[in-house]
């Protein structure tokens, strides 16, 4: 049997995100929907960079924020991305490695540019993102090896990855690759559109064996059909499968069959900006969960790491999760 090296094994989308401040105004004058994730082409991006107002680079990508989030807390992941051969491939490929993630994946074959999240942040710190995936999409089953699977306790899969055939034939192979050596599986949602897309298919794949399984409200709501939160919790008991539905200044609440756990937000002083809120609690339950806490302890884990990735800019931690748990006693 392989030895475990890992806690967690992240696959998803490299990316660099390019936040800037912004007003409602300026949202609705894009046509976007505000608070949600949007695909773009290149000539968009650009398009729309040269519109965006003062903006700052810092790396990102739902399941590479988790990943990162795990190894502040002290945890050892291991991320699966592609990137391309340019500048920001090897800014991203440097900033994940330096966070303490086992990166794998790397440049892609083809001359696609590393992946780009341009993130419009609103006054009431809600984030509105338009992506364009470039090399992100040319993760292939070829990326996945059954070994690295194998090596940590459980692989979490990012929900964007339903937007392209080959990643999301890579991680079905990952997933049963995980299965066959006797490892968990944990899913994000990633976005309320994913679901509305993909629904059916990662209603299909939850069945298959999922775990765990992360969403927000609206996710959650999107995925059950239900829309009283009363019938969404009594859906999840009857799927049988471990869901944390964030809620934001609300807290979070795990459903575990019969059992469900509710966990208040923990406090903020001053919420900045939301990107990476979904990402680090999931960081902070998956690292609770993989070193053998009780569901409470992993949601206030959860809930810790995700009050600091609010309370800055970007979606990455800026100081030690490790140290902020040991100092609130978790």
């Amino acid at each position: 049997m392989t030895e475990v090296r890992y806690d967690v094994v992240g696959i998803g989308s490299a990316i660099v995100d390019i936040l800037s401040n912004t007003n409602d105004d300026f949202i609705a004058a894009q046509n976007m929907v505000k608070g949600t994730m949007s695909l773009i082409t290149a000539e968009q991006a650009e398009a729309l960079y040269d519109r965006m107002g003062r903006t700052v680079e810092i790396c990102g990508g739902s399941a590479a924020n988790t990943m990162v989030g795990l190894a502040s807390l002290g945890g050892l992941p291991a991320f699966i991305g592609k990137v391309g051969k340019d500048k920001l491939g090897k800014l991203f490929s440097h900033e994940i490695t330096a966070s303490g993630v086992d990166f794998h994946g790397g440049p892609t074959a083809a001359t696609l540019a590393t992946a780009l999240s341009m993130i419009l942040v609103t006054p009431d710190a809600q984030r509105t993102m338009n992506t364009y995936l470039g090399a992100s999409t040319e993760l292939s089953p070829d990326d996945i090896d059954p070994k690295l699977i194998a090596a940590a306790h459980l692989t979490y899969i990012e929900g964007y990855q339903w937007d392209a055939p080959g990643a999301k034939a890579a991680i079905r192979k990952a997933s049963k690759a995980a299965r066959a050596a006797g490892r968990q599986v944990a899913l994000s949602l990633s976005d309320p559109f994913v679901v509305e897309r993909h629904g059916a298919d990662l209603i299909q794949f939850v069945r298959e064996g999922v775990d765990i399984l992360f969403g927000n409200e609206e996710e959650i709501r999107r995925l059950t059909g239900q829309t009283d939160f009363n019938m969404i919790v009594a859906a999840l008991r009857g799927a049988m499968v471990l869901t944390c539905v964030t809620r934001g200044a609300k807290g979070a609440v795990v459903v575990d069959g019969e059992t469900v756990t509710e966990i208040p937000a923990a406090p903020v002083t001053r919420v900045v900006d939301t990107t990476g809120a979904g990402d680090l609690f999931a960081a902070g339950f998956l690292y609770g969960y993989t070193h053998g806490r009780d569901t409470a302890s992993c949601t206030r884990i959860g809930a810790l790491a995700a009050a600091e990735v609010i309370s800055h800019m970007g979606a990455r931690p800026e100081i030690s999760l490790r140290e902020l748990l040991e100092a609130r006693g978790l």
